[in-house]
């Protein structure tokens, strides 16, 4: 008897691991990896280099860790392709999933995610693909902007897709539809939301849960959508967009990349360019929201923000070459400091401390929230691949993982054992 039950638990302890999905910006989108044991300050020359790889195609999008895989995307030729590698470096397959972005800043954007045997990727020109995770083998394919009319920004698409239940989300606006669900195994089209408004933004959208409240958060480049996830119905929407908070009139919105980042009943949106950051509130009944505060100094362009304790953490725009690091408080929107770290960048979290990746020489800093100051504990230079130090850092079981252009450096940043 004791067998059995160890057997059943031994399954679903499997099962459990096999069914989580392995995303953008860690498990819930906002930037945090469940990791322990990390090491609190780094050597001056940076931790140790335990993997580097090659030829992988240009990108700013992040890897991800699965099934003992590195997934990566990235830009050749004209192709997006998606390369599989494994732990000692060599790589498994690489194939391609769709047309890149051929204007401006073509490299790939969108990161991978991955469920199970399966990931799921979108292509610079809106194709929804999903590959075998062990063979590289396409499953199935939608030409989601094609198919829905989905409207481009100046940069196509940026987005990563969002696995909810037995669905996958994206987003392509325009003026037939603002986002669509497909059956995660067919890729048979679930449901399509009414059109909101505005283009396809470059945000990723992500899962939001409060209470008895569970909606997607998706974002044209107008509005911010909580849809319901079984059936793509509107429970509120918000225009981000306003033409009283911009100079240029003719705009119909803006260069909107980061995922919405919430605590209990508020959320949290942010975009560069000068452009006002805002604090909502929802109502009880979910089915409105309300602004709680504005903020003119955390205009964070495309890295991300961080939530710990009580306060937002996040570099700010002040040109596309230059940013500052700011800490408001929650509740209020204080602003505790607005200060000069080498150049904006992007930030994730584990463990009790932030690690960020300065976009233009490509310091990595390892630094201890605190909203008294910028507080660097240790930091080394990337000094590997070419092009902006635009893509967000992964952690996985002990690493580090970094990529610029078309190299992945990764780095042991567990404390050694005594």
């Amino acid at each position: 008897m004791k067998k059995v039950v160890l057997f059943i638990i031994i399954v679903l302890i499997t099962q459990s691991a096999f069914n989580q999905v392995i995303q953008w910006r860690g498990p819930k989108r906002d930037g945090y990896f469940k990791e322990t044991g990390l090491m609190k300050s780094w050597p001056v020359e940076g931790p140790q280099i335990v993997l580097k790889v090659d030829n992988l195609g240009k990108g700013y999008s992040s890897p991800v860790v699965a099934n003992q895989t590195i997934y990566i995307t990235g830009m050749i030729d004209s192709l997006d392709y998606l390369t599989s590698v494994d732990n000692m470096g060599k790589v498994n397959w690489q194939v391609p999933y769709g047309r890149s972005w051929s204007k401006s800043f073509p490299d790939t954007r969108s990161t991978p995610t991955v469920e199970g045997d399966r990931v799921y990727v979108i292509g610079g020109q809106g194709r929804l693909v999903c590959i075998n995770a062990y063979t590289g083998k396409e499953i199935w394919a939608v030409d989601v902007d094609q198919e829905f009319k989905g409207e481009w920004h100046n940069w196509g698409v940026s987005e990563s897709p969002l696995v909810v239940d037995d669905n996958v989300i994206c987003t392509p606006g325009g003026k037939e539809t603002s986002v669509v669900a497909f059956n995660k195994n067919t890729g048979k089209l679930v449901w399509k939301s009414e059109c909101i408004g505005g283009q396809r933004s470059y945000a990723s959208p992500t899962l939001y849960e409060y209470g008895k409240f569970r909606f997607i958060l998706a974002m044209t480049t107008t509005h911010l959508i909580a849809l319901l996830p079984e059936n793509g119905k509107t429970a509120w929407s918000y225009k981000y967009f306003k033409n009283e908070w911009v100079e240029d009139k003719e705009d119909d919105g803006l260069i909107l990349t980061n995922t919405p980042v919430y605590k209990n009943n508020e959320i949290f949106l942010s975009m560069g360019y000068d452009y006002p950051a805002v604090m909502l509130k929802m109502d009880s009944t979910g089915t409105g929201v309300t602004e709680k505060w504005i903020d003119h100094t955390l205009d964070n362009h495309h890295h991300g923000v961080m939530v710990y304790g009580d306060y937002l953490y996040g570099s700010n725009w002040i040109s596309n070459g230059k940013g500052k690091w700011v800490c408001l408080k929650w509740d209020t929107g204080e602003v505790r400091y607005e200060t000069d770290w080498i150049n904006k960048g992007s930030i994730i979290g584990a463990e009790n401390l932030f690690y960020v990746y300065e976009e233009k020489s490509g310091t990595v800093g390892l630094i201890k929230p605190n909203p008294d100051k910028w507080d660097v504990i240790s930091s080394f230079k990337l000094t590997s691949g070419t092009g902006p130090h635009w893509a967000h850092p992964f952690i996985n079981d002990g690493k580090l993982y970094m990529r610029h252009g078309s190299v992945l450096v990764v780095y042991a940043i567990r404390e050694p054992m005594r």
